[in-house]
């Protein structure tokens, strides 16, 4: 015999009958007609080859067969059903779960330090890792729940994808104390004649705005290029060069460099910067935890 002989209602008569004992009863529980009951039962019968209940003056009987079936086709049905009712649910306060988030290392110094101190409050068990936002491989590590989420500008991930604004990036232009462009506002002239590290990073928000800058004809003298903002702060600290950063990442470099930053002389386009997750996932409990966390901690428009 096969699964797919079998009619599952068939199963759940069988099931009331035992503990109805009367067809009429097991009729008005499954809102069904007694010729209805008595047909799958003779359905079951068949099935089975064995006459499964024998009419006594106490009603439906079940045979020694019947009998051997009723536990496990029991507890079959109960887990079906409560397999079927259950709500996955995530508990931050006893989870021990790790996530994955894709971000640049510019989303690192601003995100992490306040989302690790809210998530050791809140989920003390819950563990986070990042994957660089700009793999190229990010798509599938997404729809296969490697990553969990992903932050910041990232137009490859459209189809099959949610997003959420977290708020828009302005680019400034940050420098060390006592500068010679540390002053109120810096002229387009003064900022092409400074000494510039520039942050190559493509792919991401950044790089746009570096295309915007030339795209203007503004030629910076450019200095030194690295791959990432780590060390960025380190070295304006230390030189008189200067760079072109968002005001988030700036503001995160004043006190512990001694940095300053203005208003930036090119006039620049806001990026947008989003939380993205896959629609694989859009109702996964630990998924919709985590995108509320942070942005509830992080979006401009609360």
């Amino acid at each position: 015999m096969d699964l797919k002989d079998i009619d599952l209602n068939l199963l759940i008569v069988f099931n009331q009958l035992l503990l109805e004992k009367r067809v009429s009863a097991v009729g008005e529980t499954l809102g069904l007609s007694q010729p209805a009951v008595s047909n799958a039962l003779n359905r079951l019968r068949r099935l089975l080859g064995d006459e499964l209940f024998l009419r006594t003056s106490r009603g439906m009987e079940p045979t020694p067969f019947a009998t051997q079936l009723a536990e496990p086709i029991a507890y079959a049905l109960s887990t079906i059903l409560n397999t079927l009712n259950q709500r996955a649910t995530f508990e931050p306060a006893v989870s021990t779960r790790k996530f994955t988030i894709g971000m640049t290392d510019i989303g690192e110094i601003y995100f992490l330090p306040k989302l690790m101190d809210i998530v050791a409050r809140i989920a003390p068990g819950v563990s986070i890792s990042t994957v660089r936002n700009t793999a190229t491989n990010l798509r599938d590590e997404m729809e296969a729940g490697h990553v969990d989420l992903a932050i910041g500008l990232l137009p490859q991930l459209k189809a099959g994808y949610f997003q959420q604004r977290l708020f828009k990036q302005h680019y400034v232009c940050m420098f060390r104390q006592g500068h010679a462009l540390d002053k109120k506002k810096v002229s387009v002239e003064e900022f092409e004649r400074a000494d510039h590290v520039v942050v190559i990073s493509p792919g991401t928000g950044h790089d746009k705005v570096d295309e915007s800058i030339a795209r203007k004809g503004i030629r910076r003298n450019v200095r030194l290029t690295v791959p990432h903002f780590v060390a960025v702060g380190h070295i304006l600290s230390t030189t008189d060069m200067v760079a072109t950063v968002p005001e988030r990442y700036a503001r995160e470099c004043l006190a512990p460099f001694g940095l300053k930053y203005v208003h930036h002389p090119v006039a620049l386009p806001e990026i947008g910067i989003n939380v993205f997750w896959h629609a694989k996932y859009h109702k996964e409990p630990g998924n919709q935890w985590l995108r509320s966390v942070i942005f509830d901690t992080f979006s401009d428009r609360l």
